[in-house]
């Protein structure tokens, strides 16, 4: 069937639009709207201590040392380790793995574990999404007699740890080139050093009598650890999680295959699925159960075990969900006394730590303001702390300065999220730190608050043809917001709350055309009220991003409601 040529010209102005709107050069368009590999990676030797840190793994890989491994426990952590043991075990080397339990060793490499496995056999230990603040535990292993490379992507102080290479664009003394991808999450620092590795195995002679591993195979752990660590989506991180979707389509990673059929996904999996469906799985396991599953799930070749683990994770998942909404209502009872706070700062004793990072981005969310959610030991008074933040606010480079004030016991991070550890006592303190700090950071984003449009229609133009050209500027996700859509004047046909707090809309516009729409956890909102109890005789502009739903006979737009404002 010949495609219109005006409706393709339409098509591809509205791209070139949501391109331009993202920040994209009108001369660099093309590349964005298909970002490959080839278009946007970088030359890994660009990165410092990348050659060291490829070499000294050559020089394991060659003379047959024992290499560990050291990963943190959340979905970064473990698509970072699996992919470099995955990596290590297809070119021959001895390769095994540690990650840390949340509860009983908490964030980051310790001391004693790296001279453990030191002791223990490992000669080489490679640490990934953690270790860049790690000095003590460095030095301790340094002193040990083990090499560690740390491979992380998370702040850095201007003193750096003893490392025999220390890996990561956030590093102060990056060149500009590096520095350009500090927005990488660790799995993807990984695969940078991968390819080095390889490289440099190629130019040893390594692969004259063996097969070179397939990299591009490994996209689908890049991808995955990409988007649920919530790394900004564009550059190089767009590239890698368009690849990487590919990837995993394919489903031949048994630990992949298993986590989609877990998550009841019949369909290849989208950008969305891997924050939303897989992750929180693979992440459940280091939050309320075993640090190791998720490592295990993703470096396993026998379906059977993939899916008992898949299994697992799933159940572990929802007792996840009932101590988050314990934890989550605890703390929302404390927000009340935090009206003038720029950071909120909620703290209890019993709270459990392996949610609190949850908590916190939902808090955020809903305040719109940097939350903190403390989870108190009551024996000793040592909270465990985790921070999310909003757009503008770099809260990480904040938990840093408040450790070398002395206010923390320890605690890092990145602009959008953070990690501390803090005594009970020294929390009003650390409040007002963070006040003095980002107070006027704080306010300049709130004022900023704003909800980009990039596009108005009325009902009729909700087709799926709409959707599907909108999802060719994806994926979507962190500093690549997806487009959103005003729909209207419509008036409201019918309004109620399904679900625990979701509400539901039907909605009519004067073209004829009616649609439906959804705005979740929203039930309290003033928009729910409004729209169910006031909606009469009125007209709305409606405001939100547009979905396909297929459930029924043919597929349909629906409108995932943001915003809604009077029309008349």
């Amino acid at each position: 069937m010949a495609i219109d040529s005006g409706v393709a010209g339409l098509e591809n102005d509205i791209l070139s639009q949501l391109l331009l709107t993202r920040g994209v050069a009108p001369d660099d368009l093309a590349r964005h709207a298909n970002p490959t590999l080839r278009e946007f990676l970088p030359d890994p030797s660009a990165f410092r201590d990348m050659d060291a840190a490829a070499e000294r793994i050559a020089q394991a890989v060659l003379s047959g040392e024992s290499i560990t491994v050291y990963g943190d426990y959340d979905v970064d952590g473990a698509t970072s380790a699996a992919l470099l043991i995955d990596l290590l075990r297809q070119v021959g080397a001895a390769a095994d793995y540690y990650i840390p339990d949340r509860l009983l060793e908490g964030y980051g490499p310790s001391g004693e574990a790296l001279v453990r496995l030191g002791e223990e056999g490992s000669s080489l230990i490679v640490t990934v999404d953690c270790g860049a603040m790690a000095h003590d535990a460095l030095k301790q292993a340094h002193d040990a007699g083990v090499d560690v490379i740390v491979v992380d992507h998370h702040k850095c102080a201007a003193e750096l740890p003893i490392a025999a290479a220390l890996v990561n664009p956030n590093r102060l003394d990056e060149s500009d080139l590096a520095a350009a991808h500090g927005h990488l999450a660790a799995v993807g620092v990984a695969f940078l050093l991968a390819i080095a590795l390889i490289r440099t195995l190629r130019e040893r002679g390594h692969f004259e009598n063996r097969d070179e591993p397939d990299l591009m195979a490994l996209l689908d752990l890049v991808a995955l650890g990409t988007v649920a660590d919530v790394a900004a989506l564009h550059g190089l991180n767009r590239a890698f999680v368009t690849q990487g979707l590919k990837i995993m389509a394919r489903r031949e990673r048994a630990g992949m295959a298993a986590l989609i059929d877990a998550a009841r996904l019949k369909r290849a999996p989208q950008c969305s699925d891997l924050g939303f469906a897989l992750g929180p799985r693979i992440n459940a396991g280091g939050r309320v159960g075993e640090s190791t599953l998720g490592v295990r799930l993703l470096t396993t070749h026998d379906p059977n075990e993939a899916r008992e683990i898949a299994e697992q994770l799933s159940a572990l998942n929802e007792d996840r969900r009932v101590i988050e909404a314990g934890v989550q209502e605890a703390a929302e009872a404390q927000i009340a006394k935090q009206h003038n706070r720029a950071v909120q700062v909620l703290a209890g004793s019993g709270w459990h730590p392996g949610v609190i990072g949850i908590v916190a981005g939902r808090i955020k969310e809903k305040t719109g303001r940097p939350s903190i959610v403390v989870a108190l030991d009551s024996a000793d008074g040592i909270g465990k702390g985790s921070g999310r933040s909003v757009t503008g606010v770099d809260l990480g480079a904040a938990i840093i300065a408040a450790r070398e004030a002395g206010l923390l016991v320890a605690g890092g991070g990145h602009a959008m999220a953070a990690g501390l550890t803090i005594e009970r006592a020294r929390l009003d303190e650390f409040a007002d730190f963070l006040d003095e700090r980002l107070s006027r950071d704080v306010m300049r984003a709130l004022e900023n608050q704003v909800m980009q449009l990039d596009l108005s229609v009325a009902p009729g133009g909700l087709t799926p043809a709409l959707v599907e050209t909108l999802d060719r500027a994806g994926p979507f996700g962190v500093g690549w917001p997806g487009p959103r859509v005003a729909v209207g004047p419509v008036r409201i046909v019918k309004a109620d709350i399904v679900g625990k707090d979701h509400l539901r809309l039907i909605s009519a516009g004067e073209d004829g055309r009616s649609f439906k729409a959804i705005a979740f956890r929203a039930a309290e909102s003033e928009m729910a009220q409004t729209l169910i109890h006031r909606s009469s005789g009125r007209r709305f502009h409606l405001a939100g991003r547009v979905k396909i739903d297929d459930w029924g006979t043919r597929p349909q737009v629906e409108l995932h409601l943001e915003d809604a404002a009077f029309a008349d």
